[in-house]
C-alpha cells in the first residue's frame, strides 16, 4: 500500500519534496523552511504506524504536512484519524493545502497551537512522531511517556543529524526503564521507543 500510493497524494509528495530540496538552498530562512523528512522515512513511519496498537496516532510539527501526508495512509488503512500539531500559523496554512489538495482531510486533524499543551489532558497514543524544534523534544518525552499505551510507539526525527543537540533526549528515553528504544539509521535518524507493557 505505501509503494502505490494514491495520485493525489504522490503529485503533492513530488511538489513538497521539490519544494523542500529547493528551501535548503536557495536561502531561505530557517524558520521557514520545511525541514520535512525524506520518503524512506515516510515509508518507515506509515509502516510503523498502520502496526501500531490502538491508541491515538499524534503527530508534533506539521510543517507543511509531508510526513502527516504518510501518517494519513496508516491511519486509512486503520480506520482512525491523525492528530497534527503546528506552532507556526504559516506553516499550518501551508498544511491545509497540502491536506485539501491530496485529499486527506478526512482522517487528519490539525491543531495550531503547542502539543506540548494537548498531550497531558488528550487519549491514550499508540502512535507519534515526533518532528517538532529539537529543544522541545525533552519535555515532549516527559508529557508523552505516560500517555503511550502499552505496545505504543514514539518516533523521534533528528537523532543523528541533530546528534549533540538531541543528546539529552536520547540518553533519557534509552535509559527509561518504562520503553525499549532504540536508535534506526534511516533518512536523518529516527529513534524508536516502545512502551512496555
Amino acid at each position: 500500500m505505501f509503494h502505490d500510493l494514491p495520485p493525489a497524494i504522490a503529485a503533492r509528495m513530488r511538489a513538497l519534496e521539490s519544494a523542500d530540496a529547493l528551501d535548503r538552498h536557495d536561502g531561505t530562512p530557517r524558520p521557514e523552511r520545511l525541514r520535512q523528512i525524506p520518503p524512506d522515512t515516510g515509508r518507515f513511519l506509515a509502516l510503523l504506524a498502520a502496526g501500531a496498537p490502538e491508541g491515538a496516532l499524534v503527530e508534533i510539527g506539521t510543517s507543511a504536512g509531508y510526513s502527516t501526508l504518510w501518517l494519513a495512509l496508516a491511519a486509512r488503512q486503520r480506520g482512525c484519524h491523525v492528530t497534527t500539531y503546528e506552532v507556526l500559523e504559516a506553516k499550518a496554512a501551508r498544511a491545509r493545502e497540502t491536506f485539501a489538495v491530496a485529499g486527506v482531510t478526512d482522517v487528519v486533524d490539525l491543531v495550531v497551537g503547542d502539543a506540548r499543551e494537548f498531550l497531558s489532558t488528550g487519549p491514550a497514543i499508540g502512535f507519534c512522531f515526533l518532528d517538532a524544534e529539537k529543544e522541545v523534544y525533552l519535555d515532549v518525552w516527559h508529557e508523552i511517556a505516560d500517555a503511550l499505551v502499552p505496545g505504543g510507539l514514539l518516533v523521534a526525527d533528528n537523532i543523528l543529524s541533530h546528534a549533540e543537540e538531541l543528546a539529552p533526549f536520547r540518553d533519557t528515553v534509552l535509559a527509561d526503564e518504562r520503553v525499549d528504544a532504540v536508535v534506526v539509521p534511516i533518512g536523518k535518524g529516527e529513534l524508536v521507543a516502545r512502551r512496555r507493557v
